[in-house]
């Protein structure tokens, strides 16, 4: 029965890797929306030189914006793929970001819906520039919406909190100090 039992965890352990093309996925998503940050920035080039200002910062915005989304994947694909699949093996590489290893699924979160509220509050700028182009109930609900998720990331932070979220932080600090 002991040999049946441990069959099944591994099985069930090795399952993980069944996330993998998701990950992969989302590294294609990234090379999508490197498309379209190029179509952007061509697009954006006249509007810069011949547009108005409002229209150039309207072009900008639209830049930062999927660039917050790309970035965004990222750190779903980094973290996600080491919290649920397997370590990134990098060595000791140069480039590798501080942060990688140390992300706990609550980090996660945290950094998800902070870029979420990050790409909402570049919406709500990109309707203030054009606010004379923009509805009041058009305005309210982007408003309302930015708000929402807000308040949703406070929660998310104080829930955490709460609960004891941080040990993930102090696990990393604490690791960081043996270095």
């Amino acid at each position: 029965m002991k040999r049946i039992e441990h069959g099944l965890e591994v099985f069930i352990f090795n399952s993980r890797w069944l996330l993998a093309p998701f990950y992969l996925g989302l590294v294609v998503a990234i090379g999508l929306l490197l498309v379209k940050f190029s179509k952007a920035l061509i697009a954006a080039l006249p509007v810069v030189f011949e547009g108005s200002g409002g229209d150039a910062m309207i072009a900008v915005l639209t830049l930062v914006d999927i660039t917050l989304v790309a970035n965004l994947l990222l750190i779903i694909i980094f973290a996600g793929y080491e919290n649920f699949v397997s370590k990134i093996d990098t060595g000791d590489h140069e480039d590798r970001p501080e942060w990688m290893g140390h992300v706990s699924f609550s980090d996660l979160k945290l950094k998800l819906i902070g870029s979420i509220v990050a790409i909402s509050g570049i919406e709500l700028l990109k309707y203030f520039v054009n606010v004379k182009q923009a509805t009041e109930h058009e305005l309210m609900w982007v408003v309302i919406i930015h708000l929402t998720l807000v308040f949703s990331g406070v929660m998310f932070a104080l829930m955490d909190r709460i609960a004891g979220g941080n040990h993930g932080h102090a696990t990393a600090k604490h690791g960081d100090d043996k270095e």
